[in-house]
């Protein structure tokens, strides 16, 4: 799933992210540590795992969205 950064606290490497409806869902810093990341900034398109349904849903991963190289493809 895609979404895009929020906010993002270095020190705690926290934060949340917003779905493409808009709706915020926050990640701990376990999430940010198993996306391999060291920074994220607002506004970054990202790709996250989540756990569980409306109120309790949690990020569990986040890592920065690549795309393919259009050269790549063959």
């Amino acid at each position: 799933m895609q979404a895009t950064a929020f906010t993002f606290d270095p020190d705690t490497r926290a934060g949340s992210v917003l779905l493409d409806d808009g709706t915020p869902v926050p990640f701990d810093a376990a999430a940010f540590d198993a996306g391999g990341l060291r920074l994220l900034r607002p506004g970054q398109r990202v790709r996250i795992r989540t756990e569980g349904a409306g109120e309790a849903r949690r990020v569990v991963f986040v890592t920065l969205q690549t795309f393919p190289d259009p050269a790549d493809a063959s």
